[in-house]
C-alpha cells in the first residue's frame, strides 16, 4: 500500500473546512446594537462550555456503555480525560472574571429569559452522572422537543452508577442493598492488589463527582461577582440557587465510604 502525500492530498482538504472554521466564526452573534464590547466575550465563552459539554457527554457515555460491558480499564481511561476536560471549565471561569459588573449590565438585559440553567447538555451530563431529577422537565418549558427527548432518554438509560455496580456485579460482589455495596466497597478498598482496578475506577468516579462541584462552587463565585444578589436571567434565585447545588453529589456512597474505612 502507498503512503498517504499529505502534500498531495491537502488540496482536497484544508484546516479551515475540515473543522468548519468559517461557520464556527460566524455563531457569535451578539444581541446588544451597538455591540457591548464584553458581549463577545460573553457568547464565546459559553459557546465554548458547551463544546466542551458535548465532549464530556461522548466520553461519559463511552464510560457507560464499557462498564455496562463488563470493562472497568478503559472506562477509567475516559473518566480521566473528563477530569482533565472539567479543568479546563473551572480554568475559563478566570476569563469571565475578566468583565467587570458595568461592562456586563452593559447587555445583561438583552439576555432575559435566556440562562445557563437552561442549557440542554448540562443537564444531560448530570442525568448521566446518576444526578437524575424528572422534574426539570416539568419546571422549564423552553425545551425543544428534541431537547425533551435527549433529556428523556437520559432518565430512562443505565447512569454511570448503574454502569458501575454492573462492574461490581460481574467482579463476584452483591450490590442489590446499600449494606452490601458498603461491604463491597471495604473489600476492594483493603485489598487493592487483588481489586485495584476497581478501586481505581471507583476513584475515578469520585474525580469526576468532584470536579463537576468544584466547577459548580467557581460558577457561584463568578455569579455572585458580577451580579451580587440579584435573580438570574432565567428566574433563578441566582447565586442562592447555585450555591444550594454545591453540596449535590453523584456518587453519595463512595463519599460515605471515606467514613466507614
Amino acid at each position: 500500500m502507498t503512503a498517504p502525500n499529505f502534500g498531495e492530498q491537502g488540496g482536497r482538504l484544508t484546516y479551515g473546512t475540515y473543522l468548519r472554521i468559517a461557520e464556527l466564526l460566524e455563531q457569535q452573534v451578539p444581541e446588544s446594537d451597538p455591540a457591548a464590547h464584553d458581549e463577545l466575550l460573553f457568547i464565546t465563552i459559553h459557546q465554548v462550555y458547551e463544546l466542551w459539554f458535548k465532549l464530556l457527554l461522548s466520553e461519559l457515555t463511552d464510560a457507560r456503555d464499557r462498564m455496562l460491558a463488563g470493562e472497568s480499564y478503559l472506562p477509567r481511561v475516559r473518566l480521566e480525560r473528563c477530569r482533565s476536560i472539567e479543568r479546563v471549565l473551572v480554568g475559563q471561569v478566570d476569563v469571565i472574571d475578566t468583565m467587570t459588573p458595568q461592562d456586563f449590565l452593559a447587555f445583561r438585559n438583552k439576555l432575559a429569559p435566556a440562562s445557563g440553567f437552561q442549557s440542554n447538555q448540562f443537564r444531560e451530563i448530570e442525568f448521566l452522572s446518576g444526578l437524575k431529577d424528572p422534574s426539570y422537565l416539568r419546571r422549564f418549558r423552553g425545551l425543544s422537543e428534541a431537547e425533551q427527548a435527549r433529556l428523556r432518554r437520559r432518565l430512562d438509560e443505565p447512569s454511570l452508577w448503574d454502569a458501575f455496580l454492573a462492574v461490581l456485579v460481574k467482579a463476584g460482589f452483591a450490590v442489590e442493598t446499600a449494606e452490601q455495596r458498603f461491604e463491597a466497597y471495604a473489600v476492594i478498598a483493603r485489598d487493592r492488589e487483588r481489586y485495584g482496578q476497581l478501586w481505581d475506577l471507583a476513584e475515578a468516579l469520585v474525580d469526576h463527582d468532584q470536579a463537576w462541584s468544584l466547577w459548580r462552587a467557581r460558577h457561584v463565585l463568578m455569579a455572585e461577582r458580577q451580579i451580587g444578589t440579584k435573580p438570574g436571567t432565567g428566574g433563578s434565585a441566582g447565586g442562592a440557587y447555585l450555591r444550594s447545588r454545591v453540596e449535590t453529589r453523584f456518587y453519595p456512597e463512595l463519599w460515605e465510604l471515606r467514613s466507614r474505612l
